[in-house]
């Protein structure tokens, strides 16, 4: 794996350079790191790259959105989607459009390092199957819907059936520990 490259996309500045750190300490890879796609598309010749870390909820940009782009113009061996508002609907568009992992933040740096090189062996903690609570439960429902809808609040809260202003509060707060 001499020379090998993985790519971070995230608009979190310190978040990005401690990931970046992190993982050329722990691997030997060649980290290298950005704030947005158009930044790394724009920096980067398209060449292939073993792994892209990519944020979902970017500045400016969904990282879902990106994710066709960045697979063909780097064509990773893995494309893993990170976010701190994990839901199974965009766990599910995400690995359509071709992500080939989603998770959710903070990811444990070995249980990263393991889904960027599964043929290694890293201690990682596997979390064991649970019941959704109901707020976990409404948290999915309303992340499919909001998906159904191309992320347009407004008609996403009239087919829940509630104001525009409880959907964005609801949205706001950070989605239910699993």
């Amino acid at each position: 794996m001499d020379h090998a490259t993985v790519i971070i996309i995230d608009d979190d500045a310190s978040y990005r350079r401690v990931l970046q750190r992190r993982l050329a300490q722990k691997t030997s890879f060649e980290i290298l790191a950005f704030a947005s796609t158009q930044a790394a598309l724009a920096e980067q010749t398209a060449t292939p790259c073993h792994g892209i870390i990519l944020d979902m909820m970017l500045s400016d940009e969904s990282g879902l959105d990106a994710i066709t782009r960045l697979n063909h113009h780097f064509s990773p061996a893995h494309l893993i989607m990170l976010t701190g508002y994990a839901s199974i609907a965009t766990t599910v568009e995400a690995m359509r459009r071709g992500a080939t992992d989603y998770l959710a933040k903070p990811i444990e740096l070995n249980a990263l390092i393991q889904r960027l090189m599964p043929e290694q062996t890293y201690h990682s903690d596997v979390e064991e199957q649970t019941t959704l609570t109901p707020a976990q439960l409404e948290w999915e429902h309303i992340q499919r819907t909001l998906l159904a809808h191309q992320g347009n609040i407004s008609a996403t809260a009239k087919t829940l059936g509630m104001h525009r202003r409880t959907l964005q509060r609801k949205l706001q707060k950070l989605s239910p520990r699993r």
